[in-house]
């Protein structure tokens, strides 16, 4: 049996599909199932229960026995939210209840990172567990996200195998619901579709032209098939980076966006707001060879091929994975 939790959500929804796709049918999702637009991305997979989040701690005491693997990726992940109790309770609390339980029934355990807690980069961006006391996070969920790294690196008593994910900028099928969250890509798609253009911020960097700030965009399939890795081959426990390893731009996207649209690119810049220009990041990348050398061989979607699958095959006729 496996559990993954968030599995209404982007990542895990796309996860539990791959899951179903590889043979694995036993599978109990766990998350606020209250929001019909994000159960729909869960139709049409083979699950075998569904348990709310806030039960999940009492379903562990009757069942924990009997669960292989868990895939923790439930988490709040509005950066833009600011009450650091809501935080405090989804994001840590709830992942150190779920990593005592697996230490209590010995489940191996993939919990969700994220690349916010590198901040501005300031320390760059590689996945070294010792990097984690000194990252200067931008906002509460990437503070969150720091704050239970650190705890675990901490703990003397571990799950038998366990991996902390610092996911990078993801896109793909399966976020319709996630509305201002949603992937650059998203937005991107949705802005061509209703006014036939795309404005991107303008640079207020001057070691970066306007719509050369680059990011590591992630195609969620990918993503998927590295959790299935890790909880396949159990590899070295600790903090891994998962990110395509290459930055792109960020007019990259938006022309290969028209491109698989079949428009011609119209491309603008706009200011970016003041309250967020000492925050921006002009460049992320995911630092990938900790993975790599553990055995992970399978090449990334480019940019190209992970747009040109997502806008003709889920977009564009509005389907899900």
């Amino acid at each position: 049996m496996i559990v993954v939790t968030g599995a209404a959500g982007f990542i895990a929804s796309v996860l539990v599909g791959r899951l179903n796709e590889q043979g694995y049918k036993n599978i109990v999702v766990v998350d606020d199932f209250s929001n019909d637009e994000k159960n729909k991305n869960l139709e049409n997979k083979s699950i075998t229960a569904r348990v709310d989040r806030e039960n999940f701690d009492n379903w562990l005491k009757r069942n924990g026995e009997h669960v292989e693997f868990i895939f923790h990726l439930g988490a709040r992940t509005d950066t833009a939210e600011f009450d650091k109790s809501i935080f405090d309770h989804l994001n840590v609390n709830y992942s150190k209840m779920v990593w005592e339980k697996c230490i209590e029934y010995g489940i191996p355990l993939v919990y969700a990172s994220s690349a916010a807690t590198y901040g501005l980069g300031e320390h760059g961006y590689e996945d070294k567990d010792e990097l984690a006391e000194k990252l200067e996070p931008l906002n509460p969920y990437g503070e969150s996200k720091n704050d239970f790294d650190k705890w675990v690196l901490k703990q003397d008593k571990r799950p038998p195998y366990w991996i902390g994910i610092k996911f990078f900028n993801v896109y793909g099928p399966n976020e319709y619901h996630k509305s201002r969250m949603a992937s650059v890509v998203w937005h991107t798609f949705n802005q061509i579709q209703k006014t036939g253009k795309m404005k991107l911020f303008k640079s207020h960097n001057p070691d970066f032209k306007d719509g050369e700030q680059k990011r590591d965009f992630v195609y969620v399939k990918d993503v998927a098939d590295v959790l299935i890795f890790h909880m396949e081959n159990r590899i070295k426990s600790g903090i891994y980076n998962l990110g395509s390893g290459k930055a792109r731009t960020f007019y990259d996207l938006a022309a290969n966006t028209f491109k698989a649209m079949d428009k011609e690119p119209d491309i603008s810049f706009i200011p970016t707001p003041e309250d967020i220009r000492d925050k921006y990041q002009y460049f992320t990348e995911a630092k990938m060879e900790k993975t790599r050398k553990k055995g992970y061989d399978k090449p990334f979607h480019t940019l190209e091929e992970g747009i040109e699958d997502y806008v003709k095959n889920y977009l564009i006729p509005g389907k899900y994975f």
